[in-house]
């Protein structure tokens, strides 16, 4: 979903047409989860998957039909039987996309990207809500509302603020729940309508300290699974833009204070990995005091008993070192930089999941 709304931005400044494909149903096995989304341009290319072979040529196919109409369409697909016969998707299950128009001339639907775009790049939260409901829609255009975790609305979905106001009071829930579905709503008449929401929220930030061998594993992996990566080190020909290509920014600073300069909170994730036990220690010591979501760090059941040692002869509990995962990453045998860094990635994914 990351690349398909800036490129929704794009064709906006083009005057171009598309349609955007969103599974908002699913039951059994199937490719790609609830929210998976695929955007159709014009000249029949796409950008995103739903998740390929047949399913996808049906959804290219339907948007053929969308474009034709400038109408919404709901697609039932099953993944068995004849709607998959002669194939090798025969995952078993049911999904249901949602084709919905993106004209070039709905100011309010660009709006409502710009500000998804906004959360997910710069932090923040909200709900991106989406009336599916047939009976809602005017001439073809999809009520659609973007509703941020400070309050603030941009759309609308059709008037129908009393939903808006509900789906408000409940953001915290459905954002820990972290998974879109259907939320069946009432209007002020009483009449059901059937709404998709979509919880937005930015891609965590990961802190690198130290820009040696593992880090520059480190980064592309974290990157690739969409951690924003930062790295620091105190080393000016280390903390080199040329060696950390996917690193969202590179700092070259001492370590000591080096949380002072960094916006820390509790979305954050912390791994230090620097060229020695005194540059662990000091950066560990800062990072108890933050509200780090994840903090870890390398080394040996040696090196960490004797930075615990004296941690706590500097104050520091054994409740806060239990915050700290060290030896860092999943025990998965990992011995040369690459697997490291393959193990210490495996676990922020896990902990970033809630599985920790």
């Amino acid at each position: 979903m990351k690349d398909i709304f800036p490129k929704i931005k794009e064709l906006f400044d083009q005057g171009r047409f598309s349609v955007l494909a969103t599974i908002i149903r699913q039951a059994g096995p199937t490719p790609r989860g609830i929210g998976t989304k695929c955007l159709i341009l014009d000249d029949g290319s796409f950008v995103g998957t739903i998740g390929g072979g047949i399913l996808e040529a049906r959804v290219i196919e339907e948007a053929g039909k969308v474009f034709d109409s400038g109408v919404s369409h709901r697609l039932f697909f099953t993944l068995k039987g004849t709607d998959v016969a002669d194939t090798d998707m025969l995952c078993g299950g049911d999904v249901e996309i949602f084709l919905e128009p993106v004209s070039p001339k709905s100011l309010s639907h660009l709006a409502v990207f710009e500000e998804v775009t906004k959360a997910r790049n710069r932090g923040g939260a909200g709900l991106l809500a989406t009336v599916i409901e047939r009976d809602m829609w005017l001439f073809g255009d999809v009520p659609k509302a973007f509703l941020d975790s400070n309050g603030q609305r941009t759309g609308s979905l059709s008037g129908i603020r009393e939903i808006e106001d509900a789906l408000l009071a409940e953001m915290d829930q459905i954002l820990d729940l972290k998974q879109p579905s259907i939320v069946d709503a009432r209007d002020k008449e009483g009449k059901k309508v059937e709404i998709f929401v979509e919880p937005v929220v930015s891609s965590p930030v990961l802190y690198v300290f130290g820009a040696g061998h593992v880090s520059r594993q480190i980064v592309p992996f974290a990157a690739g699974v969409d951690f924003k990566v930062v790295v620091i080190d105190d080393r000016e020909e280390f903390a080199d833009v040329k060696c950390f290509p996917d690193a969202t920014d590179i700092h070259q600073c001492p370590f000591e204070g080096v949380m002072d300069r960094l916006p820390v909170d509790e979305a954050s994730f912390l791994v230090i990995v620097t060229r020695g036990h005194m540059h662990d220690k000091t950066v560990l010591a800062q990072g108890l005091k933050t509200k780090a979501k994840y903090i870890g760090m390398i080394g040996s059941s040696r090196k960490r008993k004797l930075i615990y040692e004296k941690l706590m002869e500097e104050g520091f509990t054994k409740q806060d070192l239990l915050r700290v995962h060290s030896p860092i990453g999943l025990d998965i045998g990992a011995e040369t930089p690459v697997e490291i860094a393959v193990s210490i990635v495996a676990e922020l994914i896990k902990v970033r999941a809630g599985k920790d």
